[in-house]
Parts: C-alpha cells; sequence; structure tokens
C-alpha cells in the first residue's frame, strides 16, 4: 500500500502558509513565504515530506552556477524530494489523495527523438527541478505533473524516497560503465553519490571494488560498508605514484576495468582515467569545471572508453524494486535531518566539509 495515514498530511487551505528555500542570488539564500500552487491539468498538488540537500544545491548558492547552468534569477533549490499527494489536477486518474510518493524531478518534452528513444534525460527542452533557471521542490508544498511521480510503499520512508534521486544516479553510472557481476571497479570520491554507487555494486556483485577521497572518516565509513580495498589520496604525492599505487589495488596491478569518478575534480578524474584497466571504460559523473586537462594519449593509446553521465532515465522503478525488496538498505547514509524551519541551518551543515555529514535532508 502506498496510502498515507491522514495525521501524515494536511490539505492546503485558504490560510495555510507556504515556505520555500530561495537561493535570491549567490551566496544569498533565504526562507521565504510563496504562494501555495493549485495543480493545473495533468498535474498534482504534493506536500513536499522530506528533501535532501545535494552538493549541487550547496555550489549554486556558493558559486551561482553548477556545470554550465548560472543562476540567471531567484530561485527555489531542492530535488530530491519525497511526500504526499493533497489535490488532483484536471484527468488526473493515477493518483489519489494521500498517494505516499517519491518525485522524479526531471520533466521532458515527451516528443523529441530523444525522448521517443528513450532517452529523455537528455531532451533539449526538459525542465529539470533546481537546475537553473527553474524552481526545485524545496518547499512545503509544490505542484508536479503525475507522469513523474512514483508511489512508494508503506515500506520505503519519506527519506528514503528522497534517497531515490542519488540512488538514481548510482544506478545509471553503473549503466554507463556496464559493470557486471565479478568485474573490478573503481570510484573515485566517497560523497553520497560515490557511496550510493559502491552499494549498488556490491548488491550487484561487482568485485573487487576500491573507493579513493582525501577523508580518512569517509573511507573508514566506504569500508564498513563492504568496500574492498580503500585509499587514501595524499595531495603531496606525485600524480604518477598515485595512480600506480591505485592500480595495485587490483589484480595483476593493471588497474579497475570499470572506474566511475565522482568528485568533479580534475586531478581525481586524471587518476580515474589512467587507473582505469587497458580496454576498460571510465566515466565522469561528478561535477566540475567547465574545461579541464586529462590524459589523452594515455587513455588514447589504451584504448580506454572515456564517458559521461547526465542525471539518469528509466532508474525510479528499480531504485523503489531495490529498497522495498530489502536488497538494498542505504538509510544509514542520512547523517542528518532539520526542520522545514532550520533549512538554512541545513545547508550550512553541509557545506561545512568537517562537519562529517554525508546525507542532510529537510523534513515538513
Amino acid at each position: 500500500m502506498s496510502i498515507a495515514s491522514t495525521s501524515e498530511y494536511t490539505i492546503p487551505t485558504k490560510d495555510t502558509v507556504n515556505e520555500g528555500v530561495l537561493l535570491e542570488k549567490k551566496d544569498d539564500l533565504r526562507l521565504v513565504e510563496i504562494p501555495v500552487p493549485e495543480p493545473t491539468a495533468g498535474h498534482v498538488q504534493v506536500q513536499v515530506k522530506c528533501t535532501g540537500i545535494c552538493g549541487s544545491d550547496v555550489h549554486l548558492w556558493k558559486h551561482g552556477e553548477i556545470g554550465i547552468f548560472p543562476v540567471t534569477r531567484p530561485q527555489l533549490l531542492g530535488h530530491e524530494s519525497a511526500g504526499i499527494v493533497t489535490a488532483l489536477g484536471e484527468g488526473v486518474t493515477s493518483l489519489k489523495v494521500g498517494d505516499r510518493v517519491a518525485i522524479e524531478a526531471g520533466i521532458p518534452c515527451s516528443q523529441c527523438d530523444q525522448c521517443m528513444n528513450g532517452r529523455y534525460h537528455l531532451c533539449p527542452d526538459v525542465i529539470f527541478k533546481s537546475t537553473p533557471p527553474y524552481d526545485g521542490q524545496l518547499a512545503r508544498y509544490i505542484t508536479h505533473p503525475a507522469r513523474w511521480l512514483h508511489k512508494i510503499p508503506q515500506s520505503i520512508s519519506y527519506g528514503e524516497g528522497a534517497l531515490l534521486e542519488p540512488l538514481s544516479v548510482a544506478i545509471a553510472a553503473l549503466d554507463r560503465v556496464g559493470a557486471k557481476f565479478g568485474k573490478s571497479l573503481l570510484i573515485t570520491g566517497s560523497g553520497p553519490i560515490g557511496l550510493l554507487i559502491l552499494a549498488v555494486a556490491k548488491a550487484t556483485g561487482v568485485h573487487p571494488i576500491a573507493i579513493t577521497d582525501v577523508q580518512q572518516s569517509r573511507l573508514d565509513y566506504a569500508k564498513s560498508m563492504g568496500a574492498t580495498f580503500t585509499y587514501r589520496v595524499d595531495p603531496a604525492k606525485s600524480e604518477l605514484d598515485t595512480v600506480k599505487e591505485v592500480r595495485a589495488l587490483f589484480p595483476g596491478g593493471e588497474g579497475a576495468e570499470y572506474s566511475l569518478e565522482c568528485t568533479g575534480i580534475e586531478s581525481s578524474f586524471r587518476t580515474a582515467i589512467m587507473a582505469t584497466r587497458d580496454a576498460g571504460t571510465c566515466c565522469l559523473v561528478g561535477v566540475g569545471k567547465n574545461d579541464q586537462s586529462i590524459p589523452v594519449n594515455n587513455f588514447a593509446m589504451r584504448e580506454v572508453d572515456i564517458r559521461g553521465l547526465f542525471r539518469y532515465h528509466h532508474t525510479y522503478p528499480r531504485a523503489i524494486a531495490l529498497l522495498a525488496s530489502g536488497i538494498l538498505d542505504i538509510k544509514h547514509l542520512i547523517t542528518d535531518t532539520f526542520d522545514f524551519s532550520d533549512a538554512l541551518q541545513a545547508f550550512e551543515k553541509v557545506a561545512d566539509r568537517n562537519s562529517g555529514a554525508l546525507k542532510v535532508q529537510i523534513i515538513n
């Protein structure tokens, strides 16, 4: 059953106060009152119960851009959300009031060649919540197309429902390199995405798995999750020495058959490429500088395939099934929760690299 108890949600009235976390401009984040939105045809109103803070939200706040998307106007943040349906727009029959749902943040046109070929995440007209110039989901009430809401069972909490978004990135990353049972994997970066990739790879039977980071505490956490090897990056060490040591973690010292770079940092991407086994595949998952220097001859003369990843597609049903079945347990990654009224403190927590936080969520 995906129906929430009536005590879990509030149908808004004309007196209901809606609030949102608004990025006014770079370095200017505010908790503001906003209108309660009414659902149009094909849309539903959702009381957002939980939203996770993504690194991209913090990057937008601190840098005024993420990748090729600059902040051009005030906008709400947040795209990792789950909640409860509180009103239906005209023509909606797939959902009902009280349904517990995870919110897939991307809304494609469903008509272009990319959409018709199943790659709806590459739709040139996609509206992705919280990616400039579009408002995100970090509000008490939002509206969203019914087509891009996924029912979640009672066994999945709202916190886990919000984790379905970054879990989707992890699933898509492993799909992108074609990771298979019994094949080796290198993950560079032990943040939430790297750790989620580790969890899915373990459940898939990928082995051995090595993961890197500069923080020992995160590596210790990765080890507790089942990483075969961990490697602490020493920025003072030469690039070639680092690559040699990472390659040596894998059978024959030949490196990993698949590498997933999850930091977006140029030096880490270079290491991931050079630590990938000959004829292997390396994929850039993290978002960093628009222009980076990479070792072209190193990968070209070893026939290492370099791939990119942009979000995900057709992952939510699989992600929900993994959590509902009990095959995957990721709720331990939620280290901190804040009430909606303390949302700005939640952002400060994520921005503090020494806080020890993994996934910080805002609850309503």
